[in-house]
């Protein structure tokens, strides 16, 4: 069974850019769709984005154009970059490798394996 451990988070200033990473152990990231969720202070957990297993990748509209998803499959390790950081960005980030269709990418309906969590804190 894959294992995904986050790093790479902690706390940033409003405007800079900071990368995540989730390296997986225990098995191959390559045949899963790599996801990034987030969960602000007292809101419940929202899709961020999507690499899918094809090589598609999948954003909301308030993500889009702002953050970058991508793998390494030599290193086993996908990435979150989040450029012009904003306060309203702080939360704890989870990676997740989703087994599912690619309809499941957003709601989080086939994840087989969350890494613990990072978390990001972005000061104004």
């Amino acid at each position: 069974q894959v294992q995904l451990v986050e790093s790479g988070g902690g706390l940033v200033q409003a405007g800079d850019s900071l990368r995540l990473s989730c390296e997986a152990s225990g098995g191959s990231i390559e045949p899963y769709h790599m996801e990034w969720f987030r969960q602000a202070p007292g809101k419940e957990r929202e899709f961020v984005a999507a690499h899918s297993s094809k090589g598609g990748y999948y954003y909301t509209d308030s993500t889009k154009g702002r953050f970058d998803i991508s793998r390494d499959i030599a290193k086993n390790t996908a990435y979150l970059k989040i450029h012009i950081l904003e306060p309203e960005d702080t939360a704890v980030y989870y990676c997740a490798a989703d087994a599912g269709p690619i309809r499941n990418i957003r709601n989080a309906g086939s994840v087989v394996v969350w890494g613990q969590g990072t978390q990001v804190t972005v000061s104004s």
